[in-house]
Parts: structure tokens; sequence; C-alpha cells
């Protein structure tokens, strides 16, 4: 499982013009499922994500947390993310989780995400063309593993 985490002042995901999930500041989560993700690590990450401090204290130093701020997180699942992309001028898809595997593992994610963010969790649209668009504050861009 791979997270990059981008922390924005706003965030929306479209399919097919609708708008499906849209947060104001934030962090924006781009998810790439693994083959053989486990629930531990997907609890591990939901911790990481939710306790991450890439938010300014009162110093300005990055010291406060998306549960300290109480900001948006924006959940897209992103295969691409997890990419073979070693060799080659085209990235593999092997180290990707399986599509059933990816949905699986990302709704659970997103249950964990939810059950421990009450200020609200949003979500693209599994599996479909999702437009994507973001003001990174910052920029702060970070890639999480468990």
């Amino acid at each position: 499982m791979l997270v990059l985490i981008q922390r924005v002042t706003q965030a929306a995901v479209h399919v097919q013009g609708e708008a499906v999930g849209q947060i104001g500041p934030g962090l924006l989560a781009l998810v790439g499922m693994e083959p053989g993700d486990t629930e531990a690590q997907l609890t591990r990450m939901a911790e990481r994500l939710l306790g991450y401090r890439v938010f300014a204290d009162e110093a300005g130093k990055m010291n406060r947390s998306l549960r300290d701020t109480g900001g948006g997180l924006l959940l897209v699942s992103q295969f691409t993310l997890a990419a073979d992309t070693r060799s080659g001028m085209r990235p593999s898809f092997t180290s990707a989780a399986p599509p059933d595997e990816a949905e699986r593992g990302f709704n659970r994610f997103v249950g964990i995400c939810r059950e421990n963010h009450a200020p609200g969790v949003e979500t693209g649209q599994f599996g479909a063309h999702m437009v994507v668009s973001l003001v990174n504050d910052g920029p702060v861009t970070f890639l999480l593993r468990p």
C-alpha cells in the first residue's frame, strides 16, 4: 500500500462533469493498493495518515496533524501509484492489486478513516475516470508506506 498525500487548501474529484468528492483545507490522499495488503497495514496507514504532522503550529513548524486541525480528507484510489517503473519506457502494473482486491482494500481503508476522523472523509469513485483538481498548499507532498 502506498499513499501520496498533498496538503491542500481545496481539492475535488469530478466524474463525468459531476463533483463526487470535495474538501476545503486538509489532505488529498492518492491511494495505491498492492497485492496482499492486510487489515493491519490498512489500520496502520490510516493512523499514519490522520496523525502525520504536516500542518503548521503557532510557530510555523509542521507539528499539527489532520486530526489536530480537523481538516478535510479526500481519498482517491489510484492504481497507477503502485506501478513498477524500474525498467523500460512503459509502466508495469503487476505490482498493483487486482481490481477486486484493490476495491475491497480501498473501501476498507475508507471505512477505517471515516471511523477515526469525524470531521469528514470524501472519496473519488473507484474504477472511474476521475478528474482531480487541487490547490497544493506549500507545496507539501509526501509518500507514505505502512
